[in-house]
């Protein structure tokens, strides 16, 4: 990898870049983007903008509840102090406060997640991440295919969230999205024949800090990286001639994947919207 004004550039990617020039297509179909950091700008925009949110009125409002996501929803003390997970909605009252879920009737948690931080620190090794890993991606997959690898991979990681991580538990942040982009830079790197070994320890390195420290939603990376690797192989492998038809419709059936399992889990944790 070499080092650029925004990120850093894989020198084969490049090339091979260079090689879609006449064509005005890149590589995998994509169309060329006038700035290759606007999607990863605005990403971050975003994300900012909701931090900012929380931190204003968050507290007052519960606002990070709501956004993360809760497999099923519990009820808590005001505070946090003490969890009552058999409780239902109806049955929080007085001193306590409603915790939703996507189980009991916040289905938006799974996106809203990817998009909510409470710590500076937590959002801004996110945001670095997503700085220096998504322009090169979009110049080498194009808008529309990098920006599908980033919501499909957030949703992959709620899905692992909501199969693996415990029902009472909240999990926020872009990890998922960030890792799925990991995945797929390997693919693309893999693609090309270049040297993987820098973006292999870096994902190396933060499944271990996954694995290791407590509050780390280590569901949500392993989600996001393998849906990242799944439907980045589907864009870059996809043959020529039917390149379009895979591409999106690998889009459509990751997503419906994750979206299914989700669904699944959430009807076994006999939440419904009314509970």
């Amino acid at each position: 990898m070499n080092s650029a004004s925004v990120g850093f550039q894989c020198p084969s990617c490049l090339k091979e870049g260079a090689k879609s020039t006449r064509t005005g297509r890149l590589p995998y179909g994509g169309l060329h983007s006038a700035d290759p950091r606007l999607t990863s700008f605005v990403l971050i925009g975003i994300n900012v903008a909701v931090w900012v949110l929380i931190r204003t009125v968050g507290s007052a409002s519960d606002l990070a509840s709501r956004l993360s996501l809760s497999p099923r929803g519990f009820c808590e003390s005001t505070g946090g102090t003490f969890i009552f997970p058999d409780a239902l909605k109806a049955d929080c009252t007085g001193a306590h406060q409603w915790i939703p879920g996507v189980a009991t009737g916040a289905p938006w948690q799974v996106i809203t997640s990817a998009f909510a931080h409470v710590e500076p620190l937590h959002i801004g090794l996110n945001m670095l991440a997503l700085y220096f890993l998504g322009p090169p991606l979009e110049q080498i997959l194009g808008r529309a295919r990098f920006l599908a690898v980033y919501l499909v991979s957030a949703i992959a990681g709620s899905a692992a969230v909501m199969l693996f991580a415990e029902p009472y538990s909240s999990s926020l942040g872009a990890s998922g999205a960030i890792f799925g982009l990991m995945g797929a830079l390997v693919i693309v790197v893999m693609k090309v024949k270049g040297d993987m070994r820098s973006i292999l320890m870096w994902i190396g390195i933060n499944l271990v800090f996954s694995f290791t420290f407590s509050g780390i939603s280590w569901q949500a990376h392993i989600g996001g990286l393998i849906g990242g690797v799944v439907l980045a192989g589907a864009i870059v492998y996809a043959p020529k001639e039917r390149r379009t038809w895979i591409q999106w419709g690998s889009v459509v059936a990751v997503s419906a994947i994750a979206i299914a399992l989700i669904v699944v889990k959430a009807h076994a944790l006999g939440g419904s919207p009314t509970s």
